[in-house]
């Protein structure tokens, strides 16, 4: 057989190299084969986009952990704020914004296997063996009440936050005025969480102070706070961003949007503990 002529053999050299394993490009991440796997890195979350990053969310709590939880759903009001985020304009890829939201989801990503056994690697992310911690109490059924369910989970969440703040300080992102507004809001919103006295008893101090305010502190307390539901911080993060920017006209109006969304509380009588 002859050998093959010199520019036959280096017409060759491309296909031969596209056959072979090193030259083959690993098949990029989706939110799905992430939440299949529970392996997916920061920074492999933080190169999906905000869609996929729903998709994910949602994946993990309703195909995985919600087989060692029935019925979970305790990170969908993380699903509300990305969703703001992604109708917003935040999060683009390299932003502060992105690499936060990507440490907080490592985070529950890893507590996810490791609660399952899947793993042991934390990663790094000082909130996943935190969250991992957390899905085993409610498994055990120890976090039945709100009292004791709410700062479990805020812990979790501050430690897998305040990593994802790391990652973007790491990684050169710098946050804007507005990013820092809203990263306030959430603050607040954990705050809230691990504190929830402390936060009724500010709470009943600023609807004392304020005429035709139509609620009930502690109901609306505990609404805003549910875990459970998008709708508290979608609503507030608008709130958030409107005041911060400042609007005068869409502040007021994102105010009213999030009491709307509170109204069908009003109307269903005091909430079954959960």
């Amino acid at each position: 057989m002859r050998a093959p002529r010199p520019l036959a053999a280096l017409l060759l050299v491309p296909l031969l190299l596209l056959g072979t394993p090193a030259a083959r490009a690993a098949p990029a991440r989706d939110g799905a084969g992430c939440a299949a796997a529970l392996d997916c890195t920061a920074s492999e979350l933080e190169a999906l986009p905000l869609t996929e990053r729903l998709v994910f969310l949602r994946a993990v709590q309703e195909e995985v952990a919600a087989g060692y939880v029935p019925g979970f759903r305790h990170w969908r009001n993380i699903e509300g704020i990305i969703t703001f985020f992604a109708e917003n304009g935040f999060g683009e890829r390299g932003s502060w914004v992105s690499h936060v939201d990507a440490g907080i989801l490592e985070g529950l990503e890893r507590g996810t296997a490791m609660a399952l056994g899947r793993s042991g690697d934390d990663f790094g992310n000082p909130g996943s063996r935190l969250w991992a911690d957390y899905l085993r109490r409610l498994h055990r059924g120890e976090l039945a009440e709100r009292r004791e369910h709410d700062p479990a989970w805020g812990e979790a969440e501050q430690a897998s936050t305040e990593h994802g703040v790391r990652l973007a300080q790491r990684h050169g992102a710098v946050a804007s005025r507005l990013d820092e507004r809203i990263y306030a809001f959430s603050e607040l919103y954990r705050w809230m969480l691990r504190n929830p006295p402390t936060a009724l008893h500010a709470l009943n101090e600023v609807v004392a102070g304020t005429a035709g305010i139509p609620l009930v502190p502690a109901d609306f307390l505990r609404w805003f706070t549910d875990v459970t539901i998008p709708e508290p911080t979608y609503r507030g993060a608008h709130v958030a961003r409107d005041v911060a920017l400042p609007d005068p006209v869409a502040a007021p109006v994102s105010a009213l949007r999030l009491l709307l969304a509170y109204a069908p509380e009003l109307l269903e009588g005091p909430p079954v503990a959960r």
